[in-house]
């Protein structure tokens, strides 16, 4: 596993625009780089108190800010935007509730080459999905080698050594009518309690098989054989069968694995020749999804073993 990746994302303006759903009307730099969850309401800084200001943050000026601003003169004004830019690069800034933007305001967002937006959206609504998105956005990640996959609506991480035979695996549960999220790289966030795996965008529904090469899975399946995302809910392990290994044959001790501090149960499954490994997988995936309605077969078996 890589080191986990400190939140930094830079997002496309029509990217930006179309996921919140937003006007563009200035492009500035032509890219928003984000690096801070947080949303900031410039109320306070328009009458000069910058403590605790941080310019990395997205501005959104709502009805307040703006009736404000329209109180001052236009030599007011200026001063007092043109200081709200001089602390460093703003991301972007979003005027809600179609409110206009004021000629001083335009001219020094040009100035800084910042990006403007609107929206015909309340203030608190345009603040609620700003706060969902970036939260997601900048959760904090990490890269696993290895393949994700949905299978019977459970998330799968397969991983193991390079060539215990992952790919070739995914390759026949994808057959099977089951759908492929990442090969090779899983990107994995941690938003709030869940771990979300999803492939880097560059190899996105590709797949490597040895002895054939690179394959587009969405291509030769159809758009049904892949998902964009899912949630990581069971790691299993391919290995190379090892002589004199004791595997776990009842189930009744699961281990787990740490990923962005959370734990996932983890199983870790031998390899040798003539074992249908997706097979196994789909019977993982079904007795999970028992486990998390409260059956365990394991548990099952040892009480009626003690009741004897």
């Amino acid at each position: 596993m890589n080191e986990i990746i400190m939140p930094h994302e830079s997002v496309m303006l029509d990217k930006f625009a179309t996921d919140l759903g937003l006007e563009l009307l200035y492009a500035g730099r032509g890219l928003i780089t984000l690096t801070s969850i947080s949303v900031d309401r410039p109320g306070l800084r328009l009458t000069g108190f910058f403590t605790a200001y941080d310019p990395q943050r997205i501005m959104l000026v709502g009805l307040t800010e703006h009736e404000y601003m329209r109180a001052c003169t236009s030599e007011e004004r200026t001063e007092m935007i043109e200081k709200l830019f001089s602390f460093g690069n703003v991301p972007c800034v979003i005027f809600a509730r179609d409110l206009p933007v004021l000629p001083e305001f335009m001219e020094c967002a040009r100035s800084s080459g910042t990006p403007v937006f609107r929206t015909g959206r309340l203030t608190t609504q345009v603040m609620a999905d700003l706060c969902a998105y970036l939260s997601r956005l900048l959760a904090p990640k990490t890269t696993v080698h290895g393949v994700l996959l949905d299978v019977f609506g459970a998330g799968i991480l397969l991983t193991g050594s390079s060539g215990v035979g992952k790919s070739e695996t995914a390759m026949e549960l994808i057959k099977r009518g089951h759908r492929l999220v990442a090969d090779d790289s899983v990107l994995v966030r941690r938003v709030e309690s869940e771990l979300v795996g999803t492939a880097p965008e560059r190899i996105r529904y590709f797949m490597e098989l040895r002895g054939i090469g690179i394959i587009n899975v969405k291509n030769m399946y159809g758009s049904g054989s892949v998902m964009t995302e899912k949630e990581v809910e069971l790691v299993m392990e391919l290995e190379h069968w090892k002589q004199g290994k004791e595997y776990d044959r009842i189930g009744g001790e699961g281990g787990t694995e740490e990923i962005l501090g959370i734990r996932v149960p983890k199983l870790t499954v031998p390899v040798s020749p003539g074992r249908n490994l997706a097979i196994l997988i789909e019977v993982a995936a079904r007795n999970h999804r028992l486990k998390l309605m409260g059956y365990d077969a394991a548990q099952e078996l040892i009480q009626r073993t003690i009741g004897r």
